[in-house]
């Protein structure tokens, strides 16, 4: 079965001083969910949640790359009391003074095991200062220059690769976000869907009091008339007349409730409050046959719930593993090999203080090393195990909660096909009961004006054709949002018999 109808509505928007003339923005319901896949805040603050954790997935992934730092001290410069202890006396405490002026730089390659080399060099001139207080604090000076180059190798062993570690976690992390974000997308198509149709409803609903009043108006003409002519009471006249003025009251109350849906919708959407639009909409249903258990199968498959709790269930196991090293052997190498040469002339000129450093590299020994470390924890009063059992207890949590979570789906998927159903059985039948009530009110409406009803039995009518209208309208209104809810539960459009994905390059759907 196939209905159709075009309906175009205008919603009015009021200044404060009166009304803006303006060209109203005609939106279909693509268009609408268009508009809010770009400009609603929902969909805005999704994404920026998106940014900012790409941009954490960045920064751990850039911890693989090399690192270049340069640092600068000018000056550094302190003044202190030292005590020297004597073997034949008391201490003696002088005065010493520096004052420093250089730089460091050092490149860090990241190795894939987690360790790294760096090769840094350093150089600065340095201006010294001692008072010595045994000599009446005669003040001692000079000048000399620092100059070194060093390399260094660090390698943690028996370890897990905290930085490969971290890189997994955040792109886990990362995947989820994207996850929530295209989820987030699916929602928002609804909301507006359910946002656009509400709108109709309101419009629709005014349409309807502007219809019962222009019949209660013309029901009155014709019981004036006739009242008039001493053909009826003057009770029904009056009847007729209070019935009019309901019905403008009516009216009136919709148009207020047309206005705050109008606004509401534009707030979902994204638009400006005081943007005048139109909304044209082609409203058509299709029946069509629902395949349960490939619902079920596509929704087991592709709902991003279930990819997400898999995302949630291998970041807890990183937790786990993190856990259990509290318990675990772990070790560390390493190494160091620089050359460092001191001025050997105290004092001039900057460059002779440097030139001075540079031929000490030869004469001076280099400083070298190499450490090899363990640690293990005897005993730390069960600490480690208690957090593994929690991070254990965290997992089997998260395991539970995706075997729910699949279960729910099922039963979703279930109950929107019953709605479904149930929503197009509905449909038809207050569909039929419109038309009877369209054509039983002509029929009283032609009786009332021979005389053989009263305007009562007329109005009983008018409110019975205004109640099949409204009932055919909610009736529509659940069948399109069960059909739109089954779409985005499954990812599928039974309809048109193809999958339901998002078109990324246009944040519209296919």
């Amino acid at each position: 079965m196939k209905r159709s109808l075009i309906i175009i509505f205008l919603i009015p928007l009021f200044s404060a001083g009166g009304a803006k003339c303006q060209e109203a923005l005609v939106l279909t319901l693509d268009q609408a969910i268009d508009v809010a896949l770009h400009k609603s805040y929902t969909i805005k603050s999704y994404q920026e949640k998106k940014l900012a954790m790409q941009h954490f997935f960045n920064y751990y992934e850039a911890q693989f790359s090399p690192q270049l730092d340069f640092s600068v001290f000018t000056p550094s410069w302190n003044e202190n009391v030292s005590g020297i202890q004597r073997v034949d006396g008391l201490p003696v405490y002088n005065s010493i003074g520096s004052m420093q002026y250089g730089s460091k730089l050092k490149f860090t390659y990241i190795l894939p095991t987690g360790g790294n080399f760096a090769l840094s060099s350093q150089m600065y001139r340095e201006s010294l200062k001692t008072v010595l207080s045994l000599q009446d604090y005669r003040t001692l000076n000079s000048r000399q220059a620092y100059s070194s180059i060093s390399l260094s190798f660090d390698q943690p062993i028996f370890t897990k690769n905290k930085l490969k570690e971290n890189l997994e976690e955040a792109r886990a992390s990362y995947e989820k976000t994207s996850s929530e974000f295209t989820r987030r997308q699916l929602d928002i198509i609804y909301e507006v869907t359910k946002g656009f149709y509400a709108l109709y409803k309101a419009t629709r609903e005014v349409e309807i009091a502007q219809e019962k009043l222009s019949n209660s108006e013309e029901a009155y003409r014709i019981a004036k008339l006739k009242g008039e002519a001493g053909r009826i009471p003057e009770g029904d006249v009056l009847i007729a007349e209070i019935a009019v003025a309901e019905n403008r009251a009516a009216l009136s109350e919709r148009q207020g409730n047309l206005e705050r849906t109008a606004d509401d919708f534009k707030q979902l959407i994204g638009m400006s409050l005081d943007e005048r639009i139109q909304v044209l909409t082609d409203l058509k249903y299709d029946s069509f046959v629902i395949n349960s258990d490939n619902a079920i199968d596509r929704a087991l498959k592709y709902r991003l719930e279930i990819q997400e709790s898999e995302l949630d269930i291998k970041l807890q196991e990183i937790d786990l593993d993190r856990a259990k090293r509290i318990r675990e052997i772990s070790g560390n190498i390493s190494a160091y090999y620089d050359i460092t040469g001191v001025s050997t002339i105290e004092h001039g000129s900057t460059g002779e203080l440097f030139r001075s450093s540079f031929r000490n590299f030869v004469d001076r020994p280099p400083n070298r090393g190499i450490t090899l470390t363990f640690s293990y924890p005897i005993f730390d009063w069960g600490r480690g195990s208690a957090r593994v059992q929690q991070e254990s207890a965290n997992l089997r949590e998260k395991e539970l909660s995706l075997e729910n979570l699949k279960t729910t789906i099922v039963r979703e998927v279930r109950d929107n096909i019953r709605s479904v159903e149930e929503a197009t059985n509905r449909l038809n039948i207050h569909e039929q009961n419109e038309q009877l009530a369209q054509r039983s009110y002509q029929i009283s409406r032609m009786r009332f004006e021979s005389g053989n009803i009263t305007s009562q039995e007329l109005g009983v009518e008018q409110e019975r054709l205004a109640d099949t209208q409204l009932a055919y309208l909610d009736a529509y209104m659940t069948y399109q949002l069960a059909v739109a809810d089954l779409k985005r539960k499954t990812l599928w459009d039974f309809n048109k018999n193809k999958a339901y994905t998002i078109d990324y390059s246009s944040q519209s759907m296919e």
